[in-house]
C-alpha cells in the first residue's frame, strides 16, 4: 500500500527522473536552470534511469519497485520527467508509482508526443525540437564553398532515432551538396576516417551514446572527439557542445529548459493547473557559435546571422572602455550602500559553502560506486566462498540423512558451519551497502583499527585477483578516531587501489602493497606503500589536483575526492616517492579519546 499524500501546503518535495546519467552535461545544465527557479523551501531530489547503460524490462521493474519503496513515506507533491525516455518510463509505470501526483515533462521532443495517445490533462510541459536541418543551414551559411556534408550518428536506440531524424532532414539539401552518413562505427575506425576529410567537407553531428564496438560515451564526449579529429569544421545541435571544439549550430537551450519546469512547479505547489494556452508551443532555440572556431576556419565574420551568441570573443577596445567606465560607476554607488552590500554577500557566501558541500557529498557518493564497480570482482568472491561451502555442507547432509545410522551431531555440527558461513556472506553484503548508502555524513568516534579490519576481506580478494601481495599491521595501542566511519574507508579504499593500480605489469617480487595504522602521540597515520615505478618529481605538486591523472583512463577525481575527505576530518594527506623503488601515501589524523575530545601531545 502506498502511504497517504502529504497536503500540498506541507509537501513541497519535487521530484525529477532523468532519462539519462548523473553526469550527463545537458543533465547539469537543466537542474542548474531548475534550481534558479525554485526557491530554497522546495525539497528538490532526482532519479536517473542510466539509458542507454542500463535498459530492459526486469531492469524497470526494479527500478519502479526501488522508487515505491523509497518514495513510499515521503511521495513527491510534483513529478518532472526530463526526457522521452523519463517521460515514457513514468506514463507506463504512474500508477505503480505516484499515483495522482501531477507530472510536468521537459526536453521531451514534439515527434515523440505526438507519436503518442493523447497525454492527461494532469501531465504538461513544453516540447522541444532539435534543429537539425537550422544547423545544417547555418553550416552552409558560414561556409558557401561546401560540396559535401558528413553526418556521424552512433549504435544505441537514441544514436539510431537520430540517425533516421537526419535522414530525413537532410533531402532538402540534397541540390546543394553531397551527404555521406558515417553511423555505428567503432569510435577508432571514426576519428580516422574523420582526420582524412578534404577541405570542402562539413561535418554534422548530435554525439552518441554508443559506438560500434559497444564502448558508452555521452554525446558531449563523443562529440569532443570527433572535433578534435576531423580535418573539418564540425556543427552540433546541442548548447552543451559549445566550448569544446564545435563551431556551434541551431540550439535549445537546457538551462531554459529547466527554468521553464521551474515555473510550472511552483504553479503546481501554489495550487494553480497550467491550462495549454499559457503553455509556449515550443522552447525557443538560438545560433550559438564559438568565436575560437569562427577564426580557425577563416569563417566571415559577416555571414553570422543577427542575433547569434557568440561565446569566447574578446572585447573591442570600446568595450574595455566602457566596462571600466560602468564599473567605476558601480564601486562609487556601492560605496553609499556598503552595510547592505556586506550583509547580501554573507547570505550569498552561506548558500555557495552549502552549495560545495552538497556537490562534495555527491561527488564522493558517485565515487564511491566507481568503486564498487572496480570491486565487484572481488565482492563476488568473498559472497561465493560462503554459498559454495553452505552448498557442500547441504551435500553432505543430504548423504547423512541417507544413510540409516544416527549421525544427529554430524547434522549438528553441519548446521553450525552453514549458519557461520551464512552470517559470513551477511556481513560482506551489510558492509556493501554500508560503503554504497547515499546518505548524510555521520560523526561519531570509532577504532581507525576496526575501520581497516572491515574492509580487508575485499582488498584481500582483489589483491589476490590482481596477484598482488597485501600486507596489513594495525597498530597495537588505541585507534580513536572522530568522523564519518564511511568515508575514512572510502579514503583507504582509494589509495589501496591507486597502490595495487602501481603494481600492474610488475615482476611477482614487487607487485606487493604495504598497509599499516601508525599511533604516534596524538596523531594517527594510514601509511600505504608500493613497489611501483614511483611518481615522477614534476608530477607530485599536481597529484592532488581535480582532473589530474598519471593514468591513461583515470578521470583525476580520485586522489582529489581522497585530500577533500581527509581535510573535512581535519587531517592531511601527501605522497612521497622514490622512482623506480615505488611511492608512499600518508594520511594523517588527530587522534581522540574515546568521549570524542583530542588528545594532549
Amino acid at each position: 500500500m502506498f502511504a497517504p499524500a502529504v497536503p500540498a501546503e506541507e509537501n513541497r518535495c519535487v521530484l525529477v527522473l532523468y532519462s539519462n546519467n548523473r553526469l550527463l552535461p545537458a543533465n547539469i545544465e537543466f537542474e542548474t536552470g531548475l534550481r534558479e527557479t525554485l526557491d530554497n523551501s522546495t525539497e528538490l531530489n532526482a532519479e536517473f534511469l542510466d539509458y542507454p547503460r542500463f535498459e530492459g524490462e526486469s531492469y524497470l521493474r526494479a527500478l519502479t519497485t526501488f522508487l515505491h519503496e523509497k518514495y513510499a513515506l515521503r511521495p513527491p507533491a510534483v513529478l518532472i520527467a526530463g526526457g522521452k525516455g523519463a517521460l515514457d518510463f513514468v506514463l507506463r509505470h504512474r500508477a505503480e508509482l505516484f499515483p495522482g501526483v501531477p507530472v510536468i515533462h521537459a526536453a521531451v521532443s514534439r515527434s515523440f508526443l505526438r507519436s503518442r495517445p493523447p497525454l492527461p490533462a494532469d501531465v504538461v510541459g513544453v516540447p522541444i525540437e532539435f534543429d537539425f536541418p537550422g544547423t545544417i543551414e547555418l553550416a552552409l551559411r558560414l561556409h558557401p564553398r561546401a560540396r559535401r556534408l558528413v553526418l556521424v550518428t552512433g549504435a544505441s536506440k537514441q544514436d539510431r532515432a537520430w540517425e533516421a531524424e537526419l535522414r530525413g532532414d537532410v533531402a532538402q539539401f540534397q541540390d546543394r551538396v553531397t551527404t555521406e552518413f558515417l553511423a555505428g562505427l567503432p569510435t577508432d575506425t571514426l576519428l580516422q576516417r574523420l582526420s582524412g576529410l578534404d577541405g570542402d567537407t562539413l561535418v554534422v553531428t548530435p554525439g552518441y551514446f554508443e559506438d560500434g564496438v559497444g564502448h558508452l560515451f555521452s554525446p558531449r564526449e563523443a562529440a569532443g572527439l570527433i572535433a578534435a579529429a576531423a580535418a573539418a569544421p564540425v556543427y552540433g545541435p546541442f548548447d552543451t557542445f559549445i566550448g569544446i571544439g564545435i563551431v556551434g549550430g541551431s540550439m535549445p537551450n537546457f538551462a531554459a529548459m529547466g527554468q521553464q519546469a521551474g515555473r510550472l512547479v511552483k504553479d503546481r505547489l501554489a495550487g494553480g493547473a497550467p491550462a495549454a494556452p499559457r503553455l509556449p508551443e515550443m522552447m525557443p532555440k538560438a545560433v550559438n557559435l564559438d568565436w575560437r572556431q569562427i577564426r580557425r576556419w577563416d569563417i566571415d565574420p559577416s555571414a553570422i546571422p543577427d542575433g547569434a551568441i557568440v561565446r569566447f570573443k574578446p572585447p573591442t577596445l570600446l568595450e574595455q572602455h566602457a566596462t571600466a567606465t560602468v564599473f567605476a560607476t558601480v564601486v562609487f554607488l556601492l560605496q553609499a550602500g556598503l552595510i547592505a552590500r556586506l550583509l547580501f554577500e554573507s547570505r550569498r557566501r552561506r548558500r555557495m559553502e552549502l552549495a560545495i558541500q552538497q556537490q562534495r557529498f555527491e561527488l564522493a557518493h558517485a565515487s564511491r560506486l566507481a568503486v564498487a564497480g572496480e570491486l565487484t570482482g572481488a565482492i563476488a568472491h568473498e559472497i561465493n566462498q560462503p554459498l559454495g561451502a553452505i552448498l557442500s555442507n547441504a551435500d553432505a547432509a543430504d548423504l547423512l540423512l541417507a544413510s540409516d545410522e544416527d549421525r544427529r551431531d554430524e547434522l549438528r555440527a553441519i548446521m553450525a558451519d552453514i549458519r557461520r558461513d551464512n552470517m559470513r556472506a551477511s556481513e560482506v553484503i551489510r558492509r556493501l551497502r554500508a560503503l554504497l548508502a547515499k546518505q548524510p555524513a555521520d560523526w561519531h568516534t570509532f577504532a581507525l583499527n576496526d575501520a581497516v579490519r572491515e574492509l580487508e576481506p575485499v582488498l584481500r580478494a582483489e589483491a589476490r585477483r590482481r596477484g598482488v601481495a597485501l600486507d596489513l599491521r594495525l597498530a597495537a595501542t588505541a585507534t580513536t578516531l572522530l568522523g564519518d566511519r564511511v568515508q575514512i574507508q572510502q579514503v583507504l579504499i582509494n589509495l589501496a587501489l591507486n597502490a595495487m593500480d602501481a603494481a600492474n605489469g610488475l615482476p611477482e617480487a614487487r607487485r606487493a602493497v604495504a598497509l599499516s595504522v601508525e599511533r604516534d602521540a596524538d596523531r594517527l597515520t594510514l601509511v600505504v606503500r608500493d613497489r611501483g615505478q614511483g611518481i615522477a618529481p614534476e608530477h607530485l605538486p599536481r597529484l592532488f589536483d581535480s582532473f589530474f591523472s598519471t593514468k591513461p583512463r583515470g578521470m583525476g577525481l580520485g586522489l582529489s575526492i581522497t585530500r577533500t575527505l581527509v581535510e573535512a576530518h581535519g587531517g592531511r594527506v601527501w605522497a612521497e616517492s622514490d622512482p623506480g623503488a615505488g611511492a608512499v601515501f600518508r594520511v594523517e589524523w588527530p587522534a581522540v579519546d574515546d568521549a570524542g575530545t583530542a588528545e594532549p601531545a
